[in-house]
């Protein structure tokens, strides 16, 4: 792939920090490293998954090396089962072993799952230490902004974790040819969410250059993902610890995240549990009095890019209700729900009657 970098801010005041989007940087980081003033004597750990560790690993490795850093990598299993609080006890012990102090770095090398987990040790080792994203999905443009980082409880996704900013965000699209095509369509959810939240022309620009993004063609690809930052990083400069509008980035993960526990881990990539719970809040929109087109609109370019908008066989209904309650966006008895009242535009609804989502659910079933 080729193309110019671009770069991007998530404006915190001193705890500001870039994101960078472009090719060849992961043999830049030892760079980003020294540019930064990350101190040479603190051994860095670089955490990554055994879908990764073969195919990027060693390039970040020598790159740091050359700039003089000391790095440790540890490799967990590819895959939702890794953010667990085991996994996170393990990594602890390896930045223990590592040598690892309050001036060190943990880098994470990979997809989503990696993001969250590595900075969740990032966040705990010694009470917090440095952390680096450096990302290799489409999806980790969403989870490698913004510092929440976590890890899963059997009962519920994402409840154990913290808020723990990057210094940086190092995006090289090279490491996106590697992925397989069902992963692409699952990235490209999270990126058409943010232009559902907030800019309408994006999803127009979306709908229009569907070839060219599943295809990963560099100049929209880039594109793609820096428009996407760029709503993230607006929305956490504005609220950093979701105490109000940073919630509208939760549109359809209400749904999202219960298909993901009840199907399984794994069996849903989060990409594409996400695209059905957006579908089922474009349908809740219409029980307020909004559009039905919206919900035409968004099953319609979710279709398009492949990804899908009903609900398998496999999930009860029942089950799904339940998993909801679990969840950090229900609560004092209400159901809570990003709810799109345009295309770009959503509102934060505390006041869902749960018979609402239940006949939603059950209308969004495979065959409806």
């Amino acid at each position: 792939m080729s193309g110019g970098t671009r770069e991007l801010t998530v404006d915190l005041g001193e705890r500001s920090y870039p994101i960078y989007i472009g090719t060849g940087l992961i043999a830049q980081t030892g760079e980003k490293f020294a540019e930064r003033g990350f101190p040479v004597k603190s051994p860095i750990l670089l955490v990554t998954d055994s879908s990764v560790v073969d195919l990027y690993a060693e390039k970040v490795e020598e790159s740091l090396a050359k700039a003089g850093y000391s790095v440790t990598t540890a490799v967990v299993p590819s895959g939702e089962g890794s953010k667990s609080l085991e996994m996170l006890d393990e990594l602890i012990g390896a930045a223990l072993q590592a040598g690892l102090d309050r001036k060190s770095t943990v880098i994470a090398l990979g997809g989503g799952v990696v993001g969250d987990l590595a900075g969740f040790v990032a966040a705990s080792f010694m009470r917090g230490v440095r952390f680096v994203q450096i990302p290799t999905t489409i999806l980790a443009h969403d989870s490698s902004v913004g510092g929440k980082v976590a890890v899963n409880h059997r009962l519920a996704k994402n409840i154990i974790g913290a808020f723990h900013q990057p210094e940086f965000v190092l995006y090289d699209l090279d490491t996106l040819s590697s992925l397989p095509m069902r992963e692409v369509r699952a990235g490209l959810s999270e990126v058409i969410k943010h232009g559902l939240i907030w800019n309408e022309e994006f999803v127009a620009w979306c709908d229009l250059n569907v070839e060219p993004l599943l295809g990963l063609q560099p100049d929209a690809l880039g594109y793609a993902l820096y428009e996407g930052c760029k709503v993230k990083s607006i929305v956490v400069s504005r609220d950093e610890r979701e105490n109000d509008l940073r919630a509208i980035l939760n549109l359809g993960h209400t749904i999202g995240h219960a298909l993901e526990a009840v199907a399984g881990y794994g069996e849903l990539l989060h990409g594409e549990a996400i695209a059905i719970g957006m579908v089922g809040s474009a349908r809740l929109a219409a029980k307020f009095g909004y559009s039905p087109e919206i919900a035409e609109e968004t099953e319609r370019i979710f279709r398009k890019f492949g990804l899908p908008v009903r609900i398998p066989n496999i999930c009860a209904t029942e089950e799904i209700m339940s998993a909801m309650l679990h969840d950090k966006k229900f609560s004092e008895g209400k159901m809570v729900f990003v709810v799109p009242t345009a295309i770009g535009s959503v509102e934060v609804r505390n006041d869902v009657p749960s018979s609402w989502v239940k006949e939603i659910v059950d209308g969004l079933r495979e065959g409806n």
